[in-house]
């Protein structure tokens, strides 16, 4: 089985987002740069910001630099033009059903409302693709989902989110290798 060749951070571009919870996906992509040295530039021709992922020459790092609703457009640019197959492909997004300092890795499925997924899947034409899921919790009332992930998260919860980010970045190069399996036992184990 083929590796990720590509990684993808979701959330919204502009100071006012940065530390939103929606912007996790963001974040994780910053950290991998960082881990790798990885250099990311705007790049017009992706509508986003992207990098080779050091050490790998034919792998990427991409965060839309289109609102949440629109990352398919920067998504489906960038694994079309370098023939990435959405099974190659890992998303990294917040989720609001598994708590804080958690994240799971999983493949296809629904959008389960993300408006990201799902102009992704939209724009693959498919939903077989990878996700990693980054805990951010639910508020508790459906109604609040909104409000909740435009908001910055708590002290606390931020440091859980940040654990969890960086025990979901030791697996990447599992992911890169095509090691499915024993990403996710890593991941998910406690």
């Amino acid at each position: 089985m083929t590796g990720i060749k590509l990684i993808v951070g979701l959330g919204n571009p502009g100071d006012k987002y940065t530390m939103t919870r929606h912007n996790a996906g963001f974040w994780f992509v910053d950290l991998l740069a960082q881990q790798s040295s990885s250099r990311l530039a705007s790049d017009p021709k992706w509508f986003g910001i992207a990098g080779k992922w050091q050490p790998h020459s034919d792998r990427w790092l991409l965060k839309p630099s289109t609102f949440m609703n629109a990352s398919g457009k920067s998504v489906a640019a960038l694994a079309h033009y370098y023939k990435i197959t959405p099974a190659e492909i890992l998303v990294v997004h917040d989720e609001l059903d598994i708590p804080p300092g958690q994240a799971k890795l999983k493949f296809g499925g629904g959008h389960g409302g993300h408006n990201g997924l799902r102009d992704i899947h939209a724009a693959l034409g498919t939903a077989d693709y990878w996700r990693l899921r980054i805990g951010i919790g639910h508020p508790g009332n459906k109604a609040e989902v909104v409000n909740f992930v435009l908001k910055a998260a708590g002290k606390e919860e931020q440091h859980a989110l940040d654990d969890s980010l960086i025990k979901a970045s030791t697996i990447c190069d599992l992911l890169a290798q095509g090691q499915f399996e024993k990403a996710m036992l890593q991941l998910h184990s406690k």
